[in-house]
């Protein structure tokens, strides 16, 4: 399951041609800020923070511990086949390519509407989460009571900035993502560390990992275990970065795919510390689920540390996320861009412009951040809206993962493997990977509260069938004669670039 090295180095355009795309951004990304971009939209301070009074309400310390193992092993393995064909395929178009290449022109749409769909939830969800953080860090300091409304003007004055530091470029964007991997490494490390040695009084290992707790209205705990697992799903999104950024990334078809696989390795490893240490901390669970800050791992930190070390550890937390949804506005960016470069999207000559000064998608980066604003504004009315944000994002993106893993199995031996490749065991981790992409879809449809009313609603399935259905009438009317890759590059270069990797 290791990669198997170029025995020469291996010709990024040359690549890029051969699957039929003239090369237009600017290759200024290594492997590891390939890496950087992946570990830093997974962002453990994001998901695991943001969703951590989630856990504490669907299944408590034992769900959110064990949910996280249990996720995050499978999570590598579904990594492992996808980085497989990343390898074969490295173009910004990521999954929605490697679909066309390996299924045809309809399963590449879906996969592209369903890819889409979560990466411009992956925005929102972030962005918004960060803007709590930003409305309890303001509630400690100057008083301010977090309203929806306050909330939502942070949020789009986040998403401002994240549109404004895409547009200058992917060369700033590297920096941002190689200082956000050692930000949230040294920030794990520091909130734990000082969580674990403040003269406080500490929750028990039983606590930690056994204590069930359920607020949900449910009685079934199998159920809410299940819906548990999504603060781990939600945080274990967005390591197609990696894939969507292999056309800024030198030496691709090795570098992706090692950024996919390690990108999920570390976060698993991370976030299963950043959990532990959380949870140890707890001084009062109701408190904490309950807190004024509206951000229960404020309470901890205000309970074990006092308000003053509390605001400086929320600090680190609200930088990690601003890394986080900057580095997800790039992924869903490129996305738009190669969407639309191949016809996919309404006014696509628009999305698809490329600035000739920072070689960059300008006009895709600000309609990524713009749909995203529009998916959180429920979030004004509806309390449990974010919740729907985040399911919406991992049943959107993580479908559109097992979509070109299962193409894989099907096309069996007319695969042809990268250099970073599984060998033997591509088919019974691809099988596996997919059951489980297949069981957790149907999870994050099922209401997550009861009594079900409308602001408990869980809109997540809905939203999921009003853009498979949008996706199928658009691929009617417009796809079948707009939507199309370009042919294969010639004989000459597809036969050097096979001698490469050989």
């Amino acid at each position: 399951m290791s990669a198997r090295r170029a025995r020469v180095q291996l010709d990024d355009d040359a690549a890029l041609r051969a699957h039929g795309y003239h090369p237009e951004l600017a290759r200024r990304m290594g492997g590891f800020g390939n890496f950087a971009i992946s570990f830093s939209v997974i962002c453990i301070l994001a998901g695991g923070m943001t969703l951590f009074g989630y856990g504490l309400n669907t299944g408590g310390p034992a769900v959110m511990m064990w949910g996280w193992v249990g996720i995050g092993f499978m999570t590598l393995l579904l990594g492992m086949c996808l980085a497989e064909v990343t390898s074969a395929y490295p173009t910004s178009g990521g999954l929605y390519y490697m679909a066309h290449r390996l299924g045809g022109p309809r399963w590449a749409w879906v996969t592209g509407w369903l890819n889409l769909l979560g990466l411009l939830g992956a925005i929102a969800g972030i962005d918004y989460g960060c803007a709590l953080f930003v409305g309890a860090f303001a509630s400690l300091q100057w008083g301010l009571a977090p309203t929806p409304e306050i909330t939502i003007l942070i949020f789009a004055g986040i998403l401002l900035l994240h549109g404004t530091l895409n547009a200058l470029g992917v060369r700033l964007v590297n920096v941002f993502n190689s200082i956000s991997v050692w930000w949230q490494i040294s920030g794990v490390l520091l909130i734990v560390g000082t969580l674990t040695l403040a003269p406080a009084e500490h929750q028990s290992a039983g606590f930690v990992f056994g204590h069930f707790h359920n607020d949900t209205g449910f009685t079934s705990p199998v159920y809410v275990a299940a819906l548990g697992c999504l603060l781990a799903a939600y945080t274990f999104c967005g390591y197609d970065a990696s894939s969507h950024l292999s056309e800024e990334t030198s030496q691709a078809q090795v570098s992706a795919p090692k950024g996919i696989v390690r990108s999920i390795g570390y976060s698993w490893i991370a976030g299963f510390i950043l959990l532990a240490g959380m949870l140890f901390a707890v001084q009062d669970y109701t408190g904490t689920q309950r807190s004024s800050t509206g951000v229960p791992p404020a309470q901890i930190f205000i309970d074990v540390l006092g308000t003053g070390v509390a605001k400086g550890l929320l600090l680190v937390v609200i930088v990690a996320q601003l890394f986080c949804g900057n580095a997800e506005t790039a992924a869903a960016s490129r996305m738009v861009f190669a969407f639309s470069r191949d016809g996919a999207l309404p006014f696509s000559s628009t999305w698809r412009r490329v600035s000739h000064h920072t070689r960059t998608p300008i006009a895709a980066v600000w309609l990524s951040v713009g749909v995203a604003l529009v998916l959180a504004l429920p979030s004004l009315y509806s309390p449990t809206a974010y919740a729907a944000v985040t399911a919406i994002n991992v049943i959107g993106i993580t479908p559109a993962y097992a979509i070109p893993v299962y193409l894989r199995l099907r096309a069996g031996d007319r695969f042809q493997a990268g250099p970073w490749n599984l060998r033997g065991w591509s088919k019974p981790l691809g099988w596996i990977s997919v059951t489980y992409v297949a069981v957790l879809t149907v999870v994050f449809c099922l209401p997550q509260a009861s009594p079900i009313t409308a602001q408990s609603f869980n809109y997540a399935g809905l939203a999921l069938a009003v853009v498979l259905l949008l996706a199928w009438a658009m691929w009617i009317t417009k796809g079948k004669r707009h939507y199309k890759i370009p042919p294969l590059g010639s004989a000459a270069e597809n036969t050097a670039l096979a001698g490469e990797v050989m």
